[in-house]
């Protein structure tokens, strides 16, 4: 594993008058992830921010109430992620249950179009024949200038749903709603593309509602919310408390069984249990499998699983999409060696490699190049950007993964600037973004990153950190304590899953299935014997018997031949010095 500093999570004096009938250890934890009032433990809906503080959102009500009212045609252009699919999904059952009648949806291909609404998708629709009377945008089109040009100039209305930064310019849609556009002061800047589509549909209903022209009987958009939650997850969106509602309730759905079929399908195709699902099975399990679509092949495989109503259609689909992730571990797998021996070749150490690093190799697939810059930034702590080439064999496509502290679409804002022109186009977050250039000006690029990345860090910030909430008692190594964690949450990013360390006897270890590290663990103090497992570390790793270890790890519970036993999972494991 690569060396990490510990670090333990500020634990702040508890503010009085809140969470008194909370057991302390959650105390403790909501305390040190800004929890200061019972309100923001509540996940009701009622405390959801009201969708009419959304900047064009009284406009975007408009023009689809219009189509509704004037049975026009809507088609839905998405995205190809998970968060893109179920904001397909959602407007897509929601216009529907709201009385549109004609609506359809498109996908670009990653390959052949690349992301967000673009010319090329109007002229295609053209050539079909296809031309809608309104063009919804979902999880994309804040950045989509020419694309809403060229819809437009066909005498196409634009609504654009997105959630995405704004750049200088927007376009010139019809309606925008985006919580992070100028000018819009919604609570949550941090809502999904799916959240984002899920408000228009509520102000919708009671624009429908408040003219009498809702259909009977009265929909529940309440349905939709397994989906929001699936979506609000994949997209590793921060989990403000806006959005651990919209996690929560979905939640909730689906361990009734309540959900869509095709969410329990992809559960039951990676054989977990719906009724005890938490928001790390969305992120983990689901999320990549649908995902996995959109990287391999076409989104719309995975759209037409989060539609289905059948469970055995949507079983089918399920099993196609589980066949696709297979292969992607497999493409991922080989790219990944690939980075390390191309790493290798360029610095025999951390300290000798670039602080921002760009990666290309021409037999990458487009579709992985975004979880092989995750892999390295993860084994490097450095911002990655990995390339793979583009269609017309001149330009390459990059996908960048940022570390904490560095704004990587900030950063790419500043390579542009200082070399115009070098990046055809580029897009993104704090910790993701995505980029085209030449083939030729890779060079000047990597450079240019490099030294923007250096620009804005310092030494210490390429240090890789774990930053754990300490260390857990003897009473609470426990298997309640693993229940109730995993009942405590919705937890995601920035309301992270609570991690723990201390320090270890290691009485045995031993590899198990090629790669993963089985421990029989003793704490130092004394108490009971623990179990536990490290995945991925590899077949060769230290005699942690003779030095113990400093161990960091989420309690977990593990069930062998009938019986459930208390089992931690580590995220980190070192020699005690």
């Amino acid at each position: 594993m690569t060396p990490k500093k510990i670090l333990r999570r500020p634990q702040p004096d508890n503010t009085p008058g809140w969470g008194q009938d909370l057991p302390p250890i959650l105390r403790r934890l909501y305390s040190a992830r800004g929890v200061t009032s019972d309100a923001q433990l509540s996940y009701t809906l009622k405390h959801l921010a009201s969708p009419f503080e959304l900047r064009g959102i009284d406009r975007a009500v408009e023009l689809l109430a219009d189509a509704i009212a004037q049975n026009q045609r809507v088609l839905v252009l998405g995205d190809f992620d998970a968060d893109g699919a179920t904001s397909t999904a959602v407007a897509m059952l929601g216009l529907s249950m709201l009385g549109l009648k004609s609506i359809d949806f498109r996908v670009p291909s990653r390959f052949a179009d690349g992301y967000g609404l673009t010319p090329g998708i109007i002229e295609r629709l053209q050539d079909e024949g296809e031309l809608p009377d309104l063009l919804v945008t979902v999880d994309n089109g804040i950045s989509a200038i020419e694309g809403v040009s060229a819809a437009k100039k066909l005498g196409i209305k634009v609504v654009v749903t997105d959630h995405h930064l704004a750049g200088e310019m927007l376009p010139d849609a019809d309606a925008i709603v985006n919580p992070n556009q100028p000018g819009c002061a919604f609570l949550s800047k941090n809502a999904a593309g799916v959240g984002v589509m899920f408000y228009v549909l509520t102000a919708l209903r009671k624009k429908l509602r408040d003219a009498g022209r809702l259909p009977k009987p009265e929909p529940n958009l309440g349905n939709l919310l397994d989906l929001v939650a699936l979506g609000t997850v994949a997209d590793v969106v921060p989990l403000d408390h806006n959005n651990r509602i919209f996690v929560e309730q979905g939640l909730r759905r689906i361990r009734q069984g309540e959900a869509r079929p095709g969410i329990l399908a992809l559960l039951e195709v990676a054989g977990r249990e719906h009724g005890n699902i938490s928001s790390t099975d969305l992120g983990f399990v689901v999320g990549p499998r649908l995902n996995a679509a959109g990287r391999l092949d076409d989104m719309s495989v995975g759209i037409a699983c989060l539609l289905a109503d059948s469970p055995d259609e949507a079983r089918r689909l399920a099993r196609e999409l589980d066949t696709f992730n297979r292969e992607r571990r497999t493409i991922e797998k080989d790219m990944k060696t690939q980075a390390q021996d191309l790493l290798a070749s360029m610095s025999l150490d951390l300290e000798g490699l670039p602080w921002g690093l760009a990666l290309f190799d021409k037999d990458w697939h487009q579709g992985v190049i975004g979880i092989l810059a995750a892999r390295i930034r993860e084994q490097t702590h450095r911002p990655t950007i990995a390339f793979a080439p583009d269609e017309n064999g001149v330009d390459i496509k990059g996908s960048a993964r940022s570390i904490p502290g560095l704004h990587i679409r900030d950063v790419l804002a500043v390579v542009d600037a200082r070399h115009p022109g070098v990046m055809h186009k580029y897009g993104g977050h704090a910790m993701a973004a995505g980029m085209t250039l030449a083939q030729s000006d890779l060079d000047t690029f990597s450079d240019a990153f490099d030294q923007a990345v250096r620009d804005t860090l310092t030494a210490a910030d390429l240090e890789a950190a774990i930053t754990t909430d300490g260390p857990l008692s003897a009473d609470e190594l426990s298997l309640e304590t693993a229940a109730l964690l995993k009942r405590a949450g919705p937890w995601g990013q920035h309301f992270p899953e609570p991690l723990f360390d201390g320090e270890f006897r290691v009485v045995s270890q031993r590899i198990v299935g090629e790669n993963h590290l089985k421990l029989v663990l003793q704490p130092v103090d004394g108490s009971g014997i623990i179990d536990g497992i490290a995945f991925n570390t590899g077949p060769e790793v230290p005699d942690y018997t003779r030095t113990g270890a400093r161990v960091v790890y989420k309690p977990d519970s593990n069930t062998f031949r009938g019986r459930t036993n208390l089992q931690l999972l580590v995220d980190y494991l070192e020699p005690l010095s």
